[in-house]
């Protein structure tokens, strides 16, 4: 299920591209090689059909994402973390601190 929705995104982001680059800009983009397409789209041209268009594309889009989340999420609960195997390493011991044996003088007595 997984990777026919994975399918459909790949589709749908590239459909939604072409559309968004077929509508005119204030530079005209990719709509210039549209042609006379103005006529089959009603008297606007395809200026309202291709903003519905992109709208539906994009909202397929999100809900697309959010299904493929939610099945990603539900076949695949466990983390990499849990498949790792750790081992205890110990401590290593300190050696016990040596003996004082000063030679230095010992302090005079106070009266």
């Amino acid at each position: 299920m997984s990777s026919i929705l994975l399918v459909i995104q790949f589709v749908l982001a590239i459909v939604l591209t072409i559309v968004i680059l077929l509508q005119k800009s204030s530079s005209i983009g990719l709509g210039a090689y549209s042609g006379s397409n103005e006529t089959l789209f009603g008297a606007k041209g395809p200026a309202g059909f291709l903003a519905k268009l992109t709208f539906a594309l994009g909202l397929a889009f999100i809900l697309n994402t959010l299904a493929l989340g939610y099945i990603y999420n539900k076949e695949h609960k466990s983390s990499i973390v849990d498949t790792v195997e750790t081992t205890k390493i110990p401590a290593p011991s300190v050696p016990a601190a040596p003996e004082k044996t000063s030679s230095a003088p010992a302090a005079p007595k106070t009266k």
